[in-house]
């Protein structure tokens, strides 16, 4: 298991986080401006701290990221804060967690989670939810590995 450093996310980073966005959810065509929009303002609502609803954190090899140039990125997750009447309170959206294919069973996906149950924890969530493809079997085992439970189905109305 390599050692791992999670932080909060910049808008410099997006250059290191998009071929991780494209390799995850490969059916997607993504436009890279789009991208970036979307990305710079879950990143920008994240800086603003207590009061954000999103999050957003990278993490790199521990040895790396002492590097001047902080090192390769092999990570990403985001997520969001809201409401719930179904919770009676607070809840956290895990929108998406990331490790670069070559790091995965290494820690690395572990890392970021335990930052996004501190961040959950420090907000007053109640619960940590997500959604994962049904073919995403390995990442069911992660998930369940780390207490998660399946609990619903997750369906999907594009508008357009």
């Amino acid at each position: 298991m390599n050692a791992v450093t999670v932080r909060t996310a910049t808008k410099a980073d997006f250059a290191q986080v998009f071929p991780l966005i494209q390799a995850l959810w490969s059916y997607n065509v993504y436009d890279e401006a789009a991208t970036r929009a979307v990305y710079e303002q879950i990143v920008r609502d994240a800086q603003c701290g207590g009061q954000s609803h999103s999050f957003a954190f990278v993490a790199r090899k521990r040895d790396e990221a002492e590097r001047a140039d902080g090192g390769d990125i092999i990570g990403f997750c985001h997520g969001d804060f809201f409401n719930t009447l179904w919770m009676c309170g607070k809840t956290c959206y895990l929108s998406g967690i990331i490790t670069a294919e070559s790091e995965r069973k290494r820690g690395v996906g572990s890392a970021m989670l335990a930052a996004v149950k501190a961040v959950a924890r420090e907000r007053g969530a109640k619960a940590i939810i997500l959604e994962s493809g049904l073919s995403r079997t390995e990442a069911h085992r992660f998930y369940e590995a780390h207490g998660f439970e399946k609990t619903c189905y997750g369906f999907e109305l594009t508008l357009g």
